[in-house]
């Protein structure tokens, strides 16, 4: 068996194994590459060359300046801002999420996107008695064609960009696939919003999202946090004036928890380093024993209810919440806590314990099995301590911080190092793969994200499928496999010209994007895209791009990339529900990828 041979049969064996799906699509990658080594069609620099690829590190550079926008709650900010001006209206709705959803995929990729829009969208559509299935799909197939706004919409991007430098024509700019990506879109949200209503099923999924947009609300409600709830002003001449947060301590007054100290009357949480006259104490506990402390402390008594400022006090941008349950043969089992206690790490606060749904009230207690806390501290406290094998938390702190809290913490950071790596790509002052490490190293430098949450957002699956699929590129370029499959599609269209040419690829590459992620899809027809383009004479150039359309394509089946999947639950999608309305999009895509592409990048 020569060579050719051997490179075909090894992406049959590859194509059937990702349909296939039974075993990890990263096995399978990297099983490939060492497969190519076995062989002898690739040496071992060339079958392993792939994995410190420019274009797999930049990739990789792209999820960390992804998860700083997300982490900061700057995606959770635009989307409920656009969503609230939506209002009532299902068509103006639709337009706005579409919208929405296309731009944060232009920045951030197409899974960052839907994820971090999924459950408020799915909140929205329960809210306005319609079925999260009317919304999921266009929010899905509007991220697919928002994706071709920019070079960073996605890794097929990428990959186009760098074999068009490898073909001699040079990379696309940074906008230039916004050339086809805009009217991808609007028509896309045109198919969507004339025929979606009709071809879209009505239904609720089993599985919902957890909506966390109003988490402090429903922890201070589950925990009667509201209850006994004084606001306390510092006075001229009190105790409390010059001593830190940390100073304050109430166990002359049995049962008055300190809630949180603010920074005067329209103040938010204490960030000066002691107290001054007019600063807050937001206190909860018994009248009398509030007195007792007002009296002795020189402190006054507001006149307006405290408990409306209980939420902001405790779940803000620097603090929150976070519940947790002690698990059988827990350490903590038999540890004795109260309300108001300082935890080991004097960073948290316990504010309230419960036994089976039932407040045990300021005493001591000591934990057993099944006992829930809730604790309040800083974020980054939250994240740090809750990370115990000892306790089951309820909801992960960061999960919740991304959803409830806009704008949090470090949002304008993130957003200037988003602003910056733009430029940088935009004007092509440096290569991409700089200007993604540049901007992901800032994102940690600046302390948007901690090394270990730069590592965690990383999609590891992504980036070694890419990197262990390349040599497969080289392969069949090495073999002659891409000039052959290429000659085959030239004889197959015949004289048409190189329009047929385009629809030819178009096909091939949508029909097997269906089946196997379109990244790998990419990987396998680019060399014969740009074999073929040379073979009849035509600039590479129009090829690819219609070769990224096509990826783009993946609208028919519920496994053509993740997000498709995850909204099948949420949605209660079928199998069969996705073709109904991805093939009119399909069919513009192709009409996009066919036509379109030609008038602005010519053969």
């Amino acid at each position: 068996m020569n060579d050719i041979a051997i490179t075909f049969a090894l992406v049959v064996v590859v194509v059937a194994l990702f349909a296939w799906n039974r075993i990890p699509v990263v096995i399978v990658a990297i099983g490939l590459a060492l497969a190519l080594y076995a062989t002898g069609i690739l040496d071992a620099e060339q079958a392993l060359g792939g994995l410190g690829d420019p274009a797999v590190i930049f990739i990789a550079s792209l999820f960390v300046v992804s998860a700083g926008l997300d982490a900061t709650g700057v995606t959770a900010w635009a989307g409920k801002f656009l969503i609230a001006k939506a209002g009532k209206s299902h068509t103006r709705l639709l337009i706005f999420i579409m919208l929405l959803v296309a731009l944060l995929t232009a920045l951030i990729s197409v899974n960052g996107a839907v994820a971090a829009l999924l459950p408020m969208v799915v909140v929205m559509a329960i809210k306005l008695g319609r079925s999260p299935s009317q919304l999921l799909m266009p929010l899905v197939f509007a991220a697919h064609a928002g994706s071709m706004l920019t070079l960073t919409g996605t890794p097929v991007n990428v990959l186009v960009s760098e074999a068009g430098t490898n073909a001699g024509i040079g990379a696309f700019g940074y906008f230039e696939f916004a050339i086809v990506g805009v009217p991808l879109l609007l028509g896309s949200m045109a198919i969507i919003a004339i025929f979606g209503e009709r071809l879209l099923p009505q239904r609720r999924g089993r599985t919902i999202p957890s909506n966390l947009s109003k988490h402090a609300q429903t922890l201070i409600e589950q925990y009667t946090l509201d209850d006994g709830i004084f606001r306390l002003r510092v006075r001229p001449h009190s105790s409390y004036i010059g001593l830190s947060s940390d100073s304050i301590d109430f166990k002359d007054y049995p049962g008055l928890t300190l809630v949180s100290i603010q920074e005067g009357d329209e103040g938010g949480p204490l960030q000066r380093s002691t107290l001054e006259c007019g600063d807050i104490l937001i206190v909860r506990g018994e009248a009398k024993t509030a007195c007792s402390l007002a009296t002795d402390k020189i402190l006054a008594f507001r006149s307006e209810h405290a408990a409306a400022d209980v939420a902001d006090a405790l779940f803000n941008r620097t603090s929150g919440l976070g519940e947790l349950v002690i698990p059988p043969r827990s350490g903590m089992i038999g540890t004795a806590v109260f309300p108001g206690m300082v935890t080991p790490s004097s960073d948290l606060v316990i504010l309230a314990v419960q036994r089976k749904g039932e407040d045990l009230g300021p005493n001591e207690t000591v934990l057993a099995a099944g006992d829930t806390l809730l604790l309040q501290g800083t974020w980054e406290a939250l994240d740090e301590h809750l990370d115990d094998p000892d306790v089951l938390v309820v909801d992960s702190p960061e999960v919740v911080r991304r959803q409830a809290v806009p704008m949090g913490v470090g949002a304008k950071r993130a957003i200037a190092v988003l602003v910056g790596m733009v430029i940088l790509l935009a004007t092509d002052a440096v290569p991409a793969v700089i200007a993604g490490l540049v901007a992901a190293c800032s994102m940690v430098l600046l302390k948007v994200l901690t090394v270990t949450q730069a590592y965690r957002s990383i999609n590891w699956t992504t980036v070694i499928l890419v990197g262990a699929m390349m040599p497969l590129s080289m392969a069949m370029e090495k073999t002659g496999a891409a000039n052959l499959m290429a000659e085959r599609l030239v004889n197959l269209v015949g004289n048409a010209g190189p329009y047929a040419l385009l629809a030819g690829l178009f096909v091939l590459t949508a029909l097997l994007g269906q089946i196997i992620s379109n990244t790998a899809t990419a990987l396998i027809i680019i060399p014969i895209a740009v074999a073929a383009a040379t073979e009849i004479g035509v600039s590479p150039r129009p090829v690819l791009m219609s070769v990224a359309v096509a990826a783009a394509a993946s609208f028919l089946t519920p496994v053509a990339t993740p997000v498709n999947l995850m909204v099948m639950g949420p949605g209660g999608y079928r199998f069969g529900d996705y073709w109904k309305l991805g093939l009119p999009l399909m069919l513009w895509f192709f009409v996009v990828a066919t036509f379109l592409v030609p008038v602005f990048w010519r053969f």
